[in-house]
């Protein structure tokens, strides 16, 4: 069986991502922390272990703000791209949009953290 490699990226090109494998714990967030680094009221994201994934662009590894006491966001210091983020166990969890095919096929999301912050106007996961 040919293991799974997914590749994605920033806006501008530079920083570039290979990941192996199944994505895992696919789901969506509605933190202040996922709404300030993206800009967006939601996030999708799936993870990978730290040794799944490969930083292979240009400008080599994102650069990390320091968003928590267990993970930091990274991002594109030339375009300003969210990418995901860096958790200090060995996770790192990259944000759907990020990928080149869009993790075809992409992993269902099966939770949502922080529902009391979502747009009470976009009822995520319930169909109209």
């Amino acid at each position: 069986m040919t293991e799974q490699i997914h590749q994605g990226g920033c806006l501008c090109g530079q920083i570039r991502f290979s990941a192996q494998g199944p994505a895992a714990n696919p789901h969506t967030c509605s933190c202040k922390l996922c709404q300030r680094h993206s800009g967006a009221l939601t996030l999708a994201w799936v993870e990978f272990t730290r040794d799944q994934v490969s930083w292979t662009g240009p400008g080599g590894v994102p650069a990390t703000f320091r968003s928590s006491d267990c993970s930091s966001r990274a991002f594109c210091p030339h375009c300003g791209s969210s990418l995901g983020a860096i958790d200090d166990e060995p996770t790192i969890a990259l944000l759907l949009g990020c990928f080149d095919n869009n993790l075809d096929p992409a992993p269902m999301p099966t939770r949502h953290s922080f529902q009391d912050l979502q747009p009470r106007w976009w009822p995520i996961g319930e169909t109209p």
